[in-house]
C-alpha cells in the first residue's frame, strides 16, 4: 500500500478487533495513502471546538499537505492508526519520533509526540483510550520507550486519557500548555487499569445482547412451523417485555403483522432502533442480512443458521467472512449455529432461543457451545430445580454454538458483576485462550463460585489462536489453580450448582452423617472418606425415626463446633407411623434454619413427595400441575426436551415444562435469605458435591491471602540476562550444555551437583580422586537417562575397586562407554527422589510441574501443576498436591525431608522462567530431597525466543 520511499511494508498484524467502553466494537488499522477520502471525510465531521484542541488554533479544513503528511507514513519513525466503523474513520491517533532537540528523528531515539483526534459523535466511547493502548504497543515494539503529547489545559477529556492510562508519567505547564511524558513500558497499574476497562467493555457487549429494548426476528416464515416463527413464538410466549418485529424479504407487501407481531420485508424498513437481531435464514443469505442490520444500527446478533466452520473449509472461510462483516459494523455475534439465549429477568423475560419455554428464573448462569448439551442441562436443571430442589432457575443462558465471536470468557466478564447471578456452570468443548480464562476464572472464583465441564475438543474453528500443547490433566490442574470446580460430567455439573446456589460454604471437611438407614449412612461414610473429607461415624436413628428425631439430630449435630457440614440420610420408612414427606421436610427446613452458617445436604431413596417438600416451606410449596388429558397413572410424567447437537437440522422437540407467559409460575421465590436444602438420589453424588464445595472453599480463603512472590538477594538477573543473550546469539532453540546449563542455574541460586565423563576407567577413576569417594557412576545414553529401574546407576561406590569393578560391569551389560556416555558425580544425601520442570506454553504461559522420579511420574501421572509466576503459598499448595506425597513426610515411619528447601527450590525456578521468557524448558531431574537440603544431580535447560504474550499487548479480540 506505500510507495517506494517508505521503508517498511505495511504492518498487517497491528490490525485488531476492539470493544468500546459502551460494548460496540470498533476495527484499529494502520492509516495509508488510500485513506486520503477517509481521512477528509472524517475530519469535515470534527468540531470546530475540537479541531481547536487538535492544533490549538482554528483549523477549518485540512491542506492537501497537511493530509499527504497524514497518510504517508514509514511505520517506523511516523506511524498513524485509525479506529474505524463500517470503514470510516471515527478516530485517528499518530506518533513521530523526535530527538532531544525535539526536532524529528530516526532510531537510536526513544522519544515520540503522540496526538490523538476523535469525532465528537464517538467521545466518551473510551475509543482514545484503545487507541493509546495500540500505538504504545506500536511504538514499544518499534524502538520507542517514551511518548510525549502537548495539551491545552481546557481539553481535559485527552488529560484525563492519558493520566488515567496507568503509566509512569511527567507533568509540567509552559506557556500555556500542559506537557505530559510518560514510559511505555506496562506497569502493574497500566494492566490493572487495562483489565478494567477490558471487563467492562466486554461485560456491556454482553449485556447488549442480554439485555435488548428492541428484537427484530429475521427470517420468520409465512406459514406456522420453521425456525424462524418458532423462535417469534418463544420469544412472545416468554413475555418478552420489549418491542418485536418479524422480518422476511418474502412478506407480502401488505402483510403488517405475524402472530401478531409487527411484520417487515427488511430490517431497513422498521421505523425505530433495533438492538438484537435472531437470524435464521439460510447461510448464504446471511451476508445480505447483516449489511441491513449494521445499516440500520443493529448492536448485536444472534445467529441461528448453519453451514459454517462445522461443515468443512468452505464453512470456515463464510464463518470468517461472517465475523469481518459484523465487526466492520461495530455489531457483535453470538454463533453462528447457535442454540440461542434466553434471560429470564422479570423485566427482560428473553427467550430468543429454540427451547420451545423459559425455563426458571433463579439465579445460576449457564453457558454451552452445543445446542444439545444446553438443552440437556436445562432439562436436568428443571427437574432438579424443580423436582427435587424446588425454585432454583436460571439468570441467564447463552449457547453459542460455533463461537465465532462472544466466547466463553466475554460471558464470564458479564457475570462476574452481574447481581442476578451467584453461581456460573459452564460446559466448555474447548478452551481457546487458557491464559486468559485462568485470568478471568480466578478473579470470578474469588467472588462466585464457577462449575466447569471441560471437554477435549480443538481450538473455535476458525479462530486464529495458539493451541495448548498442554495435556488436558495440566489444563484441568491450571483451572483448578484459578479457583474453577472442575467436574466431569453434566449431571455432576448441575449437583454442584444446586448445593453452591442453595447453601453456604462449608468452613472446612468435618461432615456429620444421621438417618434412618445404616447401611446408607456407612456408603455416605466410606464415600467422604474416599473424597478426603473427615466424616463422623454416622448416626443411626433407626427406620422408626419420626420427624421430630430428625429434627433433634440435625440440630444437635449443626450446634456441634466439630463439624463444617452435614448429610441427612433417609429412606422410606415401613410400618405404621411413618412421617410423612412434608413434616420431614418442615423438621429438616426449620433444624438448618436455626444454624444458617452450615450445609446441609439430603440422601433420599425413592421418597416420593419428599424431595419436592425439602425445596420449600408450607408457602413456598410448589404447585402439582394438572395432568395432561390422556395421562395415566404411573406413567413417566417427566417433562423432556429433545433438540439438535451442533450442526444437525433445526428441529427441537418436546417442551420445557415451566410457567407460560400468561400464568403464575409453578414455584413462588422463597423468601429473602432461606436455604433451600439440596436432594440427591445417590451418596457418591452428594459427598461429590459436597467434596467440591469444600475444595472451593478452602481455595477462597486462601484466595483472600495470595501468599507472594520471594526476592531472594543471591540471584542475579542481569548476569543470566546476558548469559540468555550470548547463548541465542548462536542460533534459535538450542539445549545448552551441561556447564552452561550449571552456570545459568547458578546465578539463580540452584546449583548442580558436577558430574564429570568417564569415556574410560582411568578417567572414571581420576574423577572419582577429584570429587571425592563414595561416588555415583551413570550411563547417561538417551536410553538409559534416568532409568536406575536398568541398572545403569551404580551408587555408593566408596574406593577406585568398587569404582572400576562398576564401570566394568556396565560395559559388558550395555557397551562400550562411547555408547553408554557414562559420568562420575559425588554421591548426594539419601533422601527422596522428585522431579522439576518449568515449560513455555505458546496458550497457558509458564508452568511449573512436580512430582517424584520415576513410575510414579512417568507411569502413574502424578504430577501437581502451577502457572508462573508461583507464590510461597502456591509452592506449599504444589508439594503437597501430589499423591504420593506422604513419601515427603515421613510415610510409615521414614524420615520427614526438607519440604522447605525444595520449596524454595521451586520458587527459585518459577522466578527464572518469569524473568526470562526464553528460558522455554527447564528440567531438574533427580532432585534428591534429603532430611537437610535438596540436591539436583541432574539438570537440562532449553533457550529459545519467547512466544508472543498476548496479555501484555493491548486489548484486542480474537483475530480473523
Amino acid at each position: 500500500m506505500q510507495t517506494s520511499a517508505d521503508r517498511h511494508e505495511y504492518p498487517a498484524h497491528w490490525e485488531a478487533d476492539v470493544v468500546l467502553r459502551d460494548g460496540g466494537t470498533a476495527r484499529i488499522r494502520p492509516i495509508t495513502v488510500d485513506d486520503a477520502d477517509r481521512l477528509v471525510s472524517f475530519y469535515e465531521q470534527v468540531s470546530d471546538e475540537s479541531k481547536y484542541y487538535r492544533f490549538f488554533a482554528p483549523y477549518p479544513r485540512l491542506s492537501a499537505k497537511d493530509v499527504h503528511r497524514f497518510t504517508h507514513h514509514d511505520f517506523v519513525d511516523r506511524v498513524g492508526l485509525a479506529a474505524t466503523i463500517g470503514g470510516e474513520f471515527i478516530a485517528t491517533v499518530r506518533y513521530d519520533r523526535i530527538g532531544a532537540d525535539g526536532m524529528p528523528a530516526s532510531g537510536p531515539a526513544d522519544e515520540a509526540e503522540v496526538a490523538f483526534l476523535v469525532q465528537d459523535a464517538h467521545q466518551g466511547r473510551g475509543v482514545a483510550s484503545a487507541l493509546l493502548e495500540h500505538i504504545a504497543a506500536v511504538a514499544r515494539e518499534r524502538g520507542i520507550r517514551r511518548f510525549a503529547a502537548e495539551v491545552l489545559p481546557a481539553n481535559s477529556k485527552m488529560i484525563k486519557v492519558f493520566t488515567d492510562a496507568g503509566y509512569t508519567q511527567k507533568r509540567s505547564f509552559e506557556d500555556g500548555v500542559v506537557r505530559l511524558e510518560f514510559d511505555l513500558e506496562p506497569t502493574d497499574r497500566s494492566l490493572a487499569v487495562q483489565r478494567a476497562r477490558e471487563q467492562r467493555a466486554e461485560a456491556r457487549s454482553v449485556r447488549r445482547l442480554l439485555v435488548p429494548g428492541s428484537v427484530a426476528v429475521v427470517g420468520v416464515g409465512r406459514a406456522p412451523g420453521g425456525v424462524g416463527r418458532g423462535v417469534l413464538g418463544n420469544i412472545r410466549g416468554a413475555g418478552y417485555g420489549g418491542r418485536l418485529h418479524a422480518v422476511n424479504a418474502a412478506f407480502p407487501e401488505d402483510l403488517k403483522e405475524v402472530d401478531g407481531v409487527p411484520a417487515h420485508r427488511s430490517v431497513r424498513d422498521i421505523e425505530e432502533p433495533v438492538d438484537l437481531a435472531v437470524v435464521a435464514v439460510p447461510a448464504d443469505h446471511v451476508p445480505a442480512v447483516v449489511a441491513e442490520c449494521g445499516e440500520h444500527g443493529v448492536q448485536g446478533l444472534v445467529v441461528l443458521s448453519a453451514g459454517y466452520a462445522e461443515s468443512g473449509p468452505e464453512g470456515r472461510e463464510r464463518q470468517r467472512a461472517l465475523v469481518r462483516h459484523a465487526r466492520a459494523y461495530g455489531m457483535r455475534i453470538i454463533g453462528p449455529n447457535a442454540f440461542g439465549i434466553i434471560n429470564t429477568a422479570a423485566d427482560v423475560r428473553l427467550n430468543a432461543s429454540l427451547a420451545p419455554e423459559m425455563p426458571r428464573a433463579g439465579r445460576i448462569g449457564m453457558f454451552t457451545q452445543s445446542g444439545a448439551i444446553g438443552i440437556a442441562l436445562l432439562s436436568r436443571l428443571h427437574r432438579r430445580g424443580g423436582g427435587v430442589t424446588g425454585v432454583t432457575g436460571v439468570s441467564t443462558f447463552v449457547s453459542a454454538g460455533n463461537r465465532a465471536d462472544v466466547s466463553g470468557n466475554d460471558v464470564l466478564q458479564y457475570w462476574y458483576d452481574d447481581p442476578e447471578t451467584d453461581v456460573v456452570l459452564m460446559y466448555l468443548e474447548s478452551i481457546g485462550n487458557p491464559r486468559k480464562f485462568t485470568r478471568l476464572a480466578r478473579r470470578t472464583a474469588a467472588a462466585k463460585p464457577l462449575v466447569v465441564v471441560q471437554g477435549v475438543g480443538s481450538a473455535p474453528q476458525g479462530h486464529a489462536v495458539r493451541a495448548t500443547r498442554l495435556p488436558p490433566a495440566t489444563v484441568s490442574a491450571l483451572l483448578r489453580q484459578a479457583g474453577v470446580i472442575r467436574v466431569d460430567t453434566i449431571t455432576e455439573l448441575v449437583d454442584a450448582g444446586l448445593l453452591l446456589a442453595r447453601q453456604p460454604l462449608p468452613a472446612g471437611p468435618r461432615v456429620a452423617i444421621l438417618g434412618n438407614s445404616e447401611s446408607l449412612g456407612v456408603l455416605t461414610y466410606d464415600r467422604c472418606l474416599a473424597e478426603g473429607l473427615r466424616p463422623s461415624l454416622p448416626m443411626d436413628l433407626t427406620t422408626g425415626a419420626t420427624a421430630q428425631d430428625f429434627h433433634r439430630a440435625l440440630a444437635r449435630a449443626l450446634a456441634d463446633g466439630t463439624n463444617d457440614a452435614v448429610v441427612v440420610t433417609a429412606i422410606p420408612a415401613i410400618g405404621e407411623g411413618p412421617p410423612r414427606d412434608a413434616e420431614l421436610a418442615q423438621a429438616l427446613r426449620s433444624a438448618a434454619a436455626a444454624v444458617p452458617g452450615k450445609p446441609v445436604l439430603v440422601v433420599h431413596v425413592e421418597l416420593g413427595g419428599l424431595a419436592e417438600a425439602l425445596s420449600a416451606a408450607a408457602s413456598t410449596a410448589p404447585q402439582v400441575a394438572a395432568k395432561a388429558p390422556g395421562a395415566e397413572d404411573g406413567a413417566d410424567s417427566q417433562p423432556r426436551l429433545a433438540s439438535r447437537a451442533r450442526g444437525d437440522a433445526h428441529r427441537p422437540t418436546g417442551r420445557l415444562p415451566t410457567a407460560g407467559a400468561d400464568t403464575p409460575p409453578a414455584v413462588p421465590v422463597p423468601p429473602e435469605g432461606t436455604h433451600l436444602i439440596p436432594a440427591y438420589p445417590a451418596a457418591e453424588r452428594a459427598v461429590r458435591a459436597l467434596a467440591e464445595a469444600v475444595r472451593y472453599g478452602q481455595w477462597r480463603r486462601e484466595a483472600a491471602e495470595p501468599g507472594k512472590v520471594p526476592e531472594y538477594d543471591d540471584i542475579d538477573e542481569k548476569r543470566a540476562a546476558r548469559l540468555i543473550g550470548e547463548l541465542l546469539a548462536r542460533g534459535e532453540g538450542l539445549t545448552i550444555s551441561d556447564g552452561e546449563t550449571c552456570e545459568l542455574l547458578g546465578e539463580y541460586g540452584i546449583p548442580v551437583r558436577r558430574a564429570l565423563p568417564a569415556p574410560t576407567a582411568e578417567a572414571a577413576a581420576d574423577a572419582a580422586r577429584a570429587l571425592g569417594y563414595p561416588v555415583a557412576l551413570k550411563a547417561t545414553a538417551p536410553q538409559l537417562r534416568h532409568r536406575a529401574d536398568l541398572g545403569g546407576v551404580r551408587l555408593d561406590l566408596a574406593d577406585e575397586e568398587q569404582l572400576r569393578r562398576a564401570y566394568a560391569e556396565l560395559t559388558e551389560l550395555f557397551g562400550r562407554p562411547q555408547e553408554l556416555r557414562p559420568v562420575v558425580q559425588s554421591m548426594a544425601p539419601r533422601g527422596v527422589d522428585t522431579v522439576v520442570r518449568a515449560v513455555i506454553d505458546p496458550a497457558a504461559g509458564a508452568v511449573l510441574s512436580f512430582g517424584l522420579a520415576g513410575a510414579a511420574s512417568q507411569l502413574l501421572g502424578d504430577m501437581a501443576h502451577r502457572l508462573v509466576p508461583v507464590t510461597d503459598r502456591e509452592a506449599t499448595s504444589l508439594v503437597r498436591s501430589i499423591r504420593t506425597a506422604p513419601l515427603l513426610f515421613g510415610w510409615r515411619g521414614s524420615t520427614p525431608v526438607d519440604t522447605p528447601a525444595l520449596e524454595e527450590l521451586l520458587l527459585r525456578v518459577s522466578r527464572l522462567v518469569d524473568d526470562h521468557p526464553e528460558v522455554v524448558a527447564v528440567t531438574l531431574e533427580p532432585v534428591v530431597v534429603a532430611p537437610h537440603g535438596v540436591s539436583v544431580l541432574g539438570a537440562t535447560v532449553r533457550l529459545a525466543p519467547p512466544p508472543a504474550r498476548d496479555d501484555l499487548g493491548p486489548r484486542t479480540m480474537p483475530a480473523y
